[in-house]
């Protein structure tokens, strides 16, 4: 591209610039109206790599394992010394039936002390004993609740359903298939079910107090937080709106970027509904970067309409003139942003593309609505006298900002700021390589941890809305012996042959091997449970406790086997590994434990071990994408960014003066998570390419600017210093105002946004501190001669 072909196409457009607004306004209208009915979307299978080994082994025996969608309501009791009272009882009853009838849960598999498949069984010498734990005479009475504190007690829930202190118990229940196409199950509305069950009888009854876990209902509490953006896009418009007026004393030039930039939200949204997408709790952030890249591409027009109009031309040619200044180096960062952002569709997770997409299509309409736009509009509104009465005042005299960053051109500062970026480099890498992908922290690290969770915790505790699901994690770790994260091995044999003695043993075996592993809290499987059938069935005695040889002997003990250890065909036996929790660690090691034993010992003809279900088996899955493609994503964004830099200037020092900076940045941002104890994963990764993406734009503009003086004769520091009375200033006032507005984001309910607004808030300033002071230090050396 050259300066010819930006003058004839400014010649061009500003020819039939009336007729070009008007079509905009009517696009606008149009689009306007398609953005108002887009809608959030809850599909949970957009969250879910669903080409990833482990889910398509789940989506092949789906009917036969649980991918561990399930909800535990924990219903607690908080003024009696434990449960067996009869007010508890009563609340637990009708919070049981409630359960019962919401839309998504599964009614055949729901499990409490009141449902009939919670039984207390015990060996006598007259054989087997059982019955229902809550006593079919249950009248509330002294004797009645004694008689169901014995069955409790001689029963197998202690410790799963019913809580180790005595103080809580569980309902327990499955939800329908969430990952079938024509799955029905509204997550949010779920959800939103659950909380006001919550509310209704912790209202009613004083004295209980009820907790929710489980995957749907942390997905549905990060759905509902993720109105949050909504209003801190607001809170950011208004914010970056102030320090535009602010920064150039016109009202009319900030209004006019401003809502040009609005409407570059609204023709987004409108065109990604057009295609067909929608948004999620993740792309609910698109609208607020679109906005940001429009402003910081809208400040660089009024700047240059500024410094124009200062010099005495008319709207009209100052308009122009910006826009032949500006169309290069704008596109060539715009398509830089762009392309690099779609990258991100390299990563197989649902939200993950839509992002990339919904991204891309915003950044390509700002190369209309800020870059073509604006300046047709400030050719007939102009900038405002003040604005430019102030510009006049200041431009024979040094900027402060301009008067420091120049010095960076001078050889000994030159040199000192390459070390320092070195040192930098070197230092970033080194705490880089602690990088890990996944959670980090227990419980939902996509939500806030609570201040208490501890057991300490006083009776009748009740936390902020933003803590109140890691609060209900904490309840189930610490009053229950089971675990909210839960692996689910797949094994397969033959059909009818799952409870043969081979298969069995090799499940055993694989169960005492995991459990030897730091993370791994207990191993549920055909082959402890027929291990414990056994000795029950013998009087009790532990000498039985050992899987028969006799095939017979495993036959009879199937008639007691629960049937969410094996299928109907005794083709598939699920192993249920509970873990202390999801962190990358304890997935890793546990998973490649699983893996290294089914490669030596998998045997078609007995059985094989497939990886994986359960939350931590999709989280497991999760991370395994992201590691893969993480990589390969960053090289196509860095990749894409560079053959941009080459095409727009034809010269590689460009590349290197816009690119090592940038580097640096992502870099130091990747040591900054590692600091933070924040894990790479899909909320966290597009934050480095977004990064990317729009500080690229920073480097671009100072140097096409820093080029253009230079071409006409200007020694590097006096023309870096009128780079720096233009387009530096712009460049400096959009880095601070997007991390002043983005910072906001610290105050969100949902953790993960607020730390995408930490790290964001540092790449936001880092990139504006690298073009400002790296790009003139490597400009020293490179720029020896005047660019091409």
């Amino acid at each position: 591209m050259s300066q010819g072909f930006s003058q004839t196409l400014a010649q061009r457009l500003f020819a039939v610039r009336a007729p070009l607004l008007v079509v905009f306004t009517l696009l606008t209208l149009l689009l306007g109206w398609q953005a108002i009915g887009i809608k959030v979307n809850t599909d949970v299978r957009k969250m879910v790599p669903l080409a990833h080994p482990y889910i398509q082994n789940f989506l092949a025996h789906r009917e036969d394992v649980s991918l561990g969608n399930d909800i535990r309501v924990i219903v607690a009791e908080v003024e009696q010394d434990d449960i067996f009272n009869d007010t508890y009882l009563q609340a637990l009853s009708e919070i049981t039936d409630d359960i019962f009838s919401l839309q998504g849960v599964d009614p055949s598999r729901i499990s409490s002390l009141w449902t009939p498949n919670v039984r207390w069984a015990e060996v006598t010498e007259d054989g087997f004993e059982g019955g229902e734990i809550v006593p079919p005479d249950y009248d509330g009475s002294p004797q009645s609740l004694e008689d169901l504190r014995t069955n409790v007690l001689r029963s197998r829930y202690v410790g799963s359903l019913v809580a180790d202190d005595f103080r809580s118990t569980i309902i327990h229940a499955h939800l329908m298939d969430v990952l079938a196409a024509d799955s029905d199950v509204d997550i949010p509305t779920l959800s939103r079910a659950l909380d006001e069950i919550r509310e209704r009888y912790q209202a009613q009854y004083p004295s209980v107090r009820v907790h929710i876990v489980g995957a749907a209902k942390m997905a549905g509490d990060v759905m509902s937080a993720a109105a949050d953006v909504a209003r801190l896009f607001f809170v950011t418009l208004l914010v970056t709106a102030i320090l535009l007026l602010i920064d150039t004393r016109s009202l009319r030039a900030s209004l006019v970027v401003v809502l040009c930039s609005f409407v570059a939200v609204f023709w987004q949204l409108g065109l990604v509904r057009l295609l067909g997408f929608t948004i999620d709790p993740y792309s609910m952030l698109v609208p607020f970067l679109v906005f940001a890249i429009a402003v910081s591409h809208g400040v660089q027009m009024i700047n240059q309409m500024i410094h124009r109009s200062s010099d005495g031309l008319a709207p009209l040619a100052a308009a122009r003139g910006t826009f032949a200044a500006l169309a290069v180096p704008g596109i060539v960062a715009l398509v830089s942003d762009g392309l690099g952002l779609l990258t991100l569709y390299v990563i197989d997770i649902g939200v993950i593309r839509e992002l990339a997409i919904a991204t891309s299509v915003g950044v390509g309409v700002i190369i209309l609505t800020n870059l073509v736009i604006v300046p047709l509009v400030l050719s007939y509104v102009g900038v405002g006298q003040r604005a430019v009465q102030r510009a006049q005042k200041r431009r024979n005299s040094a900027h402060g900002l301009a008067s420091f960053f120049a010095r960076f051109t001078r050889t000994p500062w030159a040199l000192a700021s390459i070390l320092v970026a070195g040192l930098l480099y070197a230092g970033g890498l080194y705490v880089a390589r602690d990088a890990q992908i996944g959670d980090l922290e227990k419980g939902a690290p996509e939500l806030w941890a609570d201040p208490c969770d501890s057991q300490d915790c006083p009776r009748g505790y009740v936390p902020e809305r933003r803590y109140q699901y890691n609060h209900d994690v904490n309840q189930l770790v610490n009053h229950y012996s089971v675990s909210a994260d839960v692996l689910v091995v797949i094994g397969v044999t033959p059909p009818e042959q799952c409870n043969s003695y081979r298969a069995m043993q090799r499940v055993d075996d694989l169960a005492a091997h995991l459990l030897q592993l730091p993370g791994v809290q207990d191993v549920t499987t055909i082959a402890s449970t027929a291990k414990l059938i056994s000795a029950n069935t013998n009087e009790g005695n532990l000498k039985w406790a050992t899987i028969a040889r006799d095939q017979l002997a495993l036959n009879n003990a199937m008639m007691f086997m629960p049937d969410a250890l094996y299928n109907m065909d005794c083709s598939v036996t699920p192993l249920y590994v509970f873990l202390d929790d999801h962190r990358a660690g304890t997935l890793q090691s546990v998973t490649a434990a699983v893996a290294g034993y089914a490669a030596q010992h998998n045997d078609p003809q007995v059985i094989e071990f497939k990886l994986a279900s359960g939350n931590a088996g999709v989280e497991a899955a999760t991370n395994e994408t992201i590691a893969a493609s993480q990589y390969p994503m960053l090289l196509l964004v860095y990749g894409v960014v560079i053959l941009f830099c080459l095409i727009g200037f034809r010269d590689w020092r460009a590349v290197v003066c816009v690119i090592v900076p940038l580097g640096l940045t992502s870099v130091l941002c990747q040591a900054l998570m590692v600091w933070l104890n924040i894990g790479v994963k899909v909320a966290t990764l597009p934050v480095v390419a977004l990064g990317v993406g729009i500080g690229v734009d920073y480097g671009i503009y100072i140097y096409s600017r820093l080029a253009g003086f230079l071409r006409e004769g200007q020694p590097l520091e006096e023309a870096y210093r009128n780079t720096l009375q233009t387009t530096g200033k712009a460049v400096a006032f959009t880095g601070i105002a997007l991390a002043v507005g983005v910072v906001f984001w610290s105050f969100s309910s949902i953790k993960f946004q607020a730390d995408m607004g930490i790290l964001l808030t540092f790449m936001f300033l880092l990139n504006m501190i690298g073009a400002l002071w790296l790009l003139p230090a490597l400009a020293r050396f490179l720029l020896k001669r005047q660019p091409g």
